[in-house]
């Protein structure tokens, strides 16, 4: 089944998905997120389920694909303007650990493997990788580039998302 994230509240421990073809919200449970690799899911971001039709409702017992949300594109981020698309998209994945980060200020920072310098992480990098927020000691892989302001995040993803791309399953 393919939608889009209605909302999905990390703190609740759960969200709702609308489905492409309609019908009722399907409830998407944190442990079923996690599973995938991930923490969060950004609001409306396209989604892969596997659902099961139980007593309460429609409920999703599989992501299987997770995709940005189409606007995610169209916010500008103005410590990304004027760098070559190219050097962000030749930065390899890093192994990294989430430092803090705080949704209500749009960033964070994480630290990644084998450095000691911070790297900034903002909400948008967050939106357009498909997630909406992260919680300290989680494990990700993220690309990183020198920012005009130092070390930065240009995209964030679960590690267990990463592990299983690039084992290609």
């Amino acid at each position: 089944m393919h939608g889009h994230v209605k909302w999905f509240d990390p703190v609740k421990g759960f969200g709702f998905v609308v489905a492409d073809e309609g019908g009722p919200d399907i409830l998407l449970h944190a442990n079923v997120l996690r599973n995938f690799g991930q923490s969060s899911v950004a609001d409306r971001a396209g989604i892969v389920l596997m659902v099961q039709e139980t007593d309460r409702g429609v409920q999703a017992v599989e992501v299987l694909k997770i995709e940005p949300p189409e606007d995610a594109e169209a916010t500008g981020l103005a410590d990304l303007e004027g760098i070559d698309p190219e050097v962000i998209r030749a930065a390899p994945l890093e192994p990294a650990r989430v430092k803090w980060f705080d949704k209500g200020k749009g960033f964070g920072f994480a630290n990644t493997f084998g450095r000691d310098e911070d790297v900034f992480v903002h909400i948008e990098v967050l939106r357009r990788s498909g997630l909406a927020d992260l919680q300290p000691g989680e494990a990700l892989a993220i690309r990183v580039i020198e920012g005009k302001r130092g070390r930065m995040a240009t995209e964030v993803c679960g590690w267990e998302m990463a592990v299983k791309e690039s084992k290609g399953s």
